[in-house]
């Protein structure tokens, strides 16, 4: 029996908070805008330091969040204006605090009576979840303490490594309950034998044992070294953040783009800012992902309009980081050059909100104007903006807006107002483009190589093709380095090379300002899949349920697949591909250096393994792809732990030892459909996978064994991709099934009395989803109906 002495709370609180100050939990301070040279597009612009460059990631032995500096702070060329270690280590714990909240749920539900356990194993659970819930608690009340050092790191590694332990425990122990549960089902029809992966009540009841010490020894060491280091600080200089200069990057006067295929959108948005009703106030939003030149673009037009007698007055000011008092505050100074004394700074800066409204509408009344809102990010900064323009009676005046969130773009035109979506350049611009700026004129006598490849990997995003090509003309390109060398090592430039400072800016905006943990989780998904191959989206939301990383209904810390998934969309960061008739999306994918971005985030950061070109390093592995014809190798996986593994998918070939399913004792999502090797044999471990959620197959599969019937936990089945024709009736009696897709018959109809009949006259079945089925005369189909 497992007991052990009770840590009295208030001990514990003081531990926490202690850890909470020695991790450095600061929020960040209001970034006014800062200065930096200039840039030929928007994303993560106007000057401002980038966003933190500390991200949710995956360590590797499970799927809890972890923080790793993915690009440094130095490599961005920040200099003094960034402390790196503080912001990593305040993030981090941030982070960790965040994942022990969504995990307590789940450990509490391990006192319940269908778990079986010990009275000493309860009394270990009931001891961490106060322990986290301390913790959780500490750090949320010392937020605003700011210091940080190698012993907070390791602090954080030791309380990250104790919710790793957590949570394979949870699973070992739902594993264990669901085969016991089946166990007593069967055990009278057939001789059961525990699956390799069951671990005893022993071996369970030490394990929590060994959490409940790692929590203490995590304890006594920060009690131990807590003498060496502040327990709390002010945040230091080097946090601060310089306020915007008046030309920022975002000013159309310092940006010197060389536009390429712009004509076609250039001319729309001249043509929409003479058009309109002549009464009316029109907005026009430019909207796209970071990269595709919408600041660029709209700098043209304003450049042109100023050197135009249309509009009395005109400005151009950055919303992006800005409060809307800063923005209005920006506007009146932009506006007020001639009457200085009424808007000096010391005016500005003491307004509020009410007091700036009333002084632009006075400013603006019976004088039209034309105003460009640069990276405007949030509809209630927009609605506040708005209600500080005067009523337009007869005036005609014009504001264009620029943003990278559809929804934001469709607010701000809403009314008399127009939307533009920026698309990628084709080939032809995207060639012109990229050769423009990296070949340099002394070269031009040279015969070019081919940039096919560059290309391919930019995908008509001229920010991208404008990095690379900078890059390559610094390094003497068409004599030096070729196009196909940078595109195999992109992952490499993006993290190091000071060209690509923008291109990082952009991406690890995108990445960091997505408002969950969640979506950062269902973005970094995306890594899994080859970049190819389109997305199936109903696969896609499907794989995020089964992976946990959203919930069937919404809730405050997490949010349903389809408004995941429309989230992503709404910014758009994916893309669709093909749409049905009533313009769902069907099939999605990422882009560009997007694209690049997301596959080396979730290859560094451990949240996807990905095997390639015969190479895999990481002992333990938490999800697995595989992609194309590169996993044959049997000694490739001699060293890996294949038990942890909660999700895999095999696109084309694979070893044997790789489709040993007795291997993966954890699955939650097993996507088969596209590998070559699949075959009968492979099927039968399948029926051990008892945590499975998500269950896709394809290959050689022609039959599957009615033990399926012990996977309790599956909600989605495919077989649309096998060469099944037949199907047990048994299916039908998985009790958490949803979803079922095939091209099959029912081998006969439900019996009266049996099991299955018992099973769906009671209205057990959560079936909702039922595609394939042949009928053939057959009356299988047609009484299984009836129970529906």
């Amino acid at each position: 029996m497992v007991r052990g002495g009770r840590t009295k709370s208030s001990r514990w609180h003081r531990f926490g908070a202690k850890l909470a100050c020695l991790l450095g939990l600061m929020r960040s301070p209001d970034r006014g805008g800062g200065t930096a040279a200039a840039v030929e597009d928007d994303g993560g612009g106007g000057g401002e330091p980038p966003p933190t460059v500390t991200e949710r990631v995956h360590d590797r032995k499970d799927n809890l969040p972890t923080v790793r500096l993915l690009f440094p702070p130095h490599l961005l060329g920040q200099g003094a204006g960034w402390s790196e270690r503080g912001s990593e280590t305040a993030m981090e714990a941030a982070l960790l605090g965040g994942f022990i909240k969504v995990i307590l749920p789940r450990l509490f539900s391990l006192i319940d009576d269908k778990y079986k356990l010990h009275r000493g194993v309860k009394s270990d659970v009931r001891f961490l979840v106060k322990e986290l819930r301390m913790i959780v608690g500490a750090i949320d009340d010392d937020e605003l303490s700011a210091t940080s050092s190698a012993a907070a790191r390791l602090s954080i590694q030791d309380l990250r490594e104790l919710a790793h332990g957590i949570e394979d425990c949870i699973d070992g122990l739902m594993y264990r309950a669901t085969w016991e549960h089946q166990a007593s089902f069967l055990r009278r029809s057939v001789r059961l034998r525990p699956p390799r992966a069951l671990k005893t009540g022993a071996q369970l009841a030490r394990e929590m044992q060994r959490l409940r010490r790692m929590a203490k020894e995590a304890h006594e060491r920060k009690r131990r070294y807590a003498a060496d280091f502040p327990a709390g600080g002010q945040p230091s200089s080097a946090t601060q953040l310089v306020d915007e200069s008046p030309s920022s990057p975002s000013d159309p006067r310092i940006l010197d783009a060389d536009l390429v295929g712009v004509e076609g959108p250039l001319a729309e948005l001249l043509e929409q800012l003479a058009e309109g009703r002549p009464s009316q106030l029109k907005v026009i939003a430019v909207v796209g992902f970071c990269g595709l030149g919408k600041t660029a673009l709209a700098a043209e037009v304003y450049n042109r309009e100023t050197r135009s007698e249309r509009f009395e007055r005109h400005a151009w000011v950055y919303a992006a980081l800005k409060s809307p008092r800063e923005v209005l505050a920006d506007l009146l100074r932009k506006l007020s050059s001639d009457a200085p004394s009424c808007q000096g700074k010391s005016v500005l800066e003491t307004s509020d909100v009410g007091q700036l409204c009333t002084e632009l509408k006075q400013h603006l009344v019976m004088r039209r104007y034309f105003i460009v809102i640069d990276d405007i990010r949030t509809e209630d900064q927009w609605k506040t903006i708005k209600s500080a323009l005067p009523a337009d009676k007869d005036i005609s005046s014009r504001i264009l807006v620029t943003t990278t969130i559809q929804s934001v773009a469709n607010a701000c035109s809403s009314s008399n107002g127009y939307v533009h979506k920026m698309s990628r350049l084709d080939k032809m611009c995207s060639k012109q483009l990229f050769t423009k700026k990296a070949c340099p004129d002394k070269y031009s006598c040279y015969k070019q190589p081919d940039p096919a490849e560059v290309l391919k990997k930019c995908d008509g995003q001229p920010l991208a093709l404008v990095t690379i090509g900078e890059f390559l003309q610094a390094k003497g390109w068409p004599t030096g380095p070729s196009c196909e060398d940078i595109c195999t090592q992109i992952g490499y430039h993006l993290e190091n090379d000071k060209s690509f400072e923008k291109m990082r800016r952009v991406l690890i905006h995108n990445y960091s300002t997505l408002p969950s943990h969640a979506l950062k989780a269902c973005l970094l998904y995306f890594g899994m899949f080859p970049s190819n191959r389109p997305i199936r989206k109903k696969s896609l939301l499907r794989r995020w349920l089964a992976e946990g990383f959203v919930e069937p209904q919404p809730s405050p810390s997490s949010p349903d697949p389809i408004a995941a998934f429309n989230s992503l969309m709404d910014r758009n960061i994916i893309e669709p591909i093909n749409l049905s008739n009533n313009d769902n999306v069907k099939t999605c994918q990422t882009y560009g250096m997007m694209r690049e971005f997301i596959l080396h985030m979730s290859i560094s950061q451990n949240f996807v393994t990905l095997f390639c070109n015969d190479k895999i390093e990481p002992k333990y592995v938490r999800r697995l792809s595989l992609h194309e014809s590169s996993a044959t190798v049997v000694d490739s996986f001699s060293t890996v732990d294949l038990s942890l593994v909660r999700s895999l998918a095999i696109f084309g070939k694979a070893s044997q030892t790789v489709l040993d399913l007795s291997k993966y004792h954890l699955l939650r999502v097993l996507d088969l459909e596209k590998c070559e090797e699949l075959k009968d044999d492979h099927v039968k471990d399948i029926c051990n996978l008892l945590l499975l959620k998500y269950l896709s197959l394809g290959g050689g599969v022609t039959t599957i064994p009615r033990d399926i019937v012990k996977l309790k936990h599956l909600v989605s089945l495919d077989v649309r991709r096998t060469k099944v024709q037949i199907l047990h009736v048994e299916v039908f009696q998985l009790p958490s099934l949803i979803h079922l897709f095939g091209k099959f018959k029912l081998t006969d109809i439900v019996k009266p009395k049996s099991e299955v009949h018992e099973f769906l006259s009671k209205g057990k079945s959560n079936l909702e989803t039922l595609a394939g089925f042949v009928t053939d005369g057959s009356g299988g189909f047609l009484h299984l109906m009836g129970y529906m």
